[in-house]
């Protein structure tokens, strides 16, 4: 029987860093992919498709929109068919950088099969026995699909098959309000469909500030999308191509919406069946396997990282972690995952970013702080690209950053600014004093803090002490 110093189940970001690391540091490593390829949701049905295909739907928006930029508007031709062979050729750029003989290369043995724990030091791979001393599991997640009558007699789209569709549907229903339904939801519109979101909460992207959500609403209600808050789909149904889904709200206990497509987006699962892990002895639930903050199991020689982990399914979380796992499973120095300052991002246009706590959470939690905002609408960068919807809203305390959510142009970007000034612990005086080059989207950040210092510069208790200055000096 193969003993190994570390065995990897799972190909994605996470069990791809500790493979890396661990083979070319002279252990004996086994990765266990059970697809056969390497690369994980990520790659293949994440976030390199979707980013795609939200770039493309981009351009296709700005074609309609040339006018506003002195060009003649241009209506385009959208044949999805092509649009999917971009999406795939980007995979395929990309697809190198994972190929199992890199690993291999790195001294790593890498084999594609599912892997089931047989005991504590033992997983069964293609009827093989493998052991070892210690063991990863990176092994993801997938689509959470709801309870809702009649879905599971019927055909519908999720992440994992959006990105292969040849022909755009007419007519599109996106059942959820997240950032997968948000982005598939506007690029599809963009696109040509005509698209309904569904969501039982009030409010788009209900984990973010309501406030700067409902603006991004409105931003897709404009473009022509129909969003259905505080509702929710009681039963689906399907005769010959058309999808007939019922949904009840407050207002209307019985509305019913046609579609030529369905996308369920309501949300991920951890992929924890049929691994065993109740034969190694490791407790999970339905929000993934229980781990401490050094991200081993309940079985202390079994590790843990990525989606299956929680508590965020972000493909930089998943990266973190592995490092967390790396100093403890491979230096075996002991190393605590620390959650304070995380950022995400929802890739719509405008982009929503976010990073640490909001203004709701701040006040749920007791603490008197300072709500700082400024418009992009007051950006000269923004203006110059007529991007001008959204705002930088910041949230500090005593001059202490504690959060941040950001809906604009380039979100995701200038979201990291404030990300490193928390991690450092930096306060808004210093981002103030740093100088922001002009015209720039970044000036978001030193226009949002000093509105801070404006009101109190121009106090008339500053105009008083400044009187009193140029009265008593020549």
């Amino acid at each position: 029987m193969d003993k190994y110093d570390i065995v990897i189940i799972g190909g994605g970001t996470g069990g791809l860093i500790v493979t890396s690391v661990a083979a070319q540091l002279g252990l004996k490593v086994l990765l266990i992919e059970r697809r056969e390829k390497l690369g994980g949701d990520c790659l293949h049905t994440g976030c390199v498709p979707s980013k795609t295909l939200i770039h493309a739907a981009k351009v296709a928006s700005l074609m309609r929109r040339a006018n506003e930029f002195g060009l003649k508007s241009v209506e385009p031709e959208v044949d999805l068919g092509k649009v999917s062979e971009h999406v795939q050729s980007v995979i395929d750029q990309i697809q190198p950088h994972d190929d199992p003989e890199r690993f291999r290369s790195y001294g790593a043995e890498v084999i594609f099969g599912h892997a089931s724990f047989t005991d504590p030091h033992t997983v069964e791979v293609n009827g093989q026995s493998i052991q070892g001393r210690r063991f990863v599991i990176a092994s993801g997640s997938s689509p959470f699909i709801p309870p809702v009558p009649g879905l599971d007699k019927v055909s519908f789209l999720t992440n994992e098959s959006i990105f292969s569709l040849r022909d755009l549907p007419a007519r599109l229903v996106v059942l959820g309000g997240g950032a997968i339904g948000v982005e598939m939801a506007q690029a599809f519109a963009r696109l040509g469909s005509t698209v309904t979101i569904i969501e039982r909460l009030p409010h788009l992207l209900p984990q973010e500030d309501s406030e700067i959500s409902d603006v991004l609403a409105g931003q897709l209600k404009n473009e022509g999308l129909k969003i259905l808050v505080s509702t929710s789909a009681e039963e689906v149904s399907k005769s010959g191509d058309k999808y007939l889904i019922r949904c009840s709200s407050k207002n209307n206990s019985n509305l019913e919406i046609e579609a030529d497509a369905l996308l369920v987006a309501v949300g991920r699962s951890p992929n924890v069946e049929g691994m065993g892990l109740d034969k190694a002895g490791v407790e999970y639930d339905r929000q993934g396997i229980k781990v401490d903050r050094r991200l081993r199991s309940t079985v202390k020689h079994i590790f843990v990282c990525g989606d299956v982990a929680g508590p965020y399914p972000f493909t930089h979380m998943a990266e973190y972690q592995a490092g967390i796992v790396i100093s403890n499973a491979v230096f075996r120095f002991p190393k605590k995952t620390n959650y304070r300052v995380v950022p995400w991002v929802t890739y719509s246009d405008p982009e929503l970013a976010r990073v640490g706590i909001t203004e709701k959470q701040a006040k749920e939690q007791g603490l008197d702080v300072d709500v700082l905002s400024f418009p992009f609408r007051d950006i000269d960068r923004a203006l110059a690209e007529v991007e001008t919807v959204g705002e930088m809203k910041l949230i500090s305390r005593k001059g202490k950053i504690l959060g941040a959510t950001i809906l604009g142009p380039h979100a995701g970007e200038l979201i990291h600014e404030i990300v490193l000034a928390m991690q450092a612990g930096l306060k808004i005086g210093d981002i103030s004093a740093t100088i922001h080059a002009y015209p720039t989207l970044a000036q978001i950040s030193r226009r949002t803090v000093n509105t801070y210092y404006g009101e109190k510069l121009f106090s008339e208790r500053t105009r008083k002490l400044v009187g009193w200055i140029n009265k008593l000096l020549p």
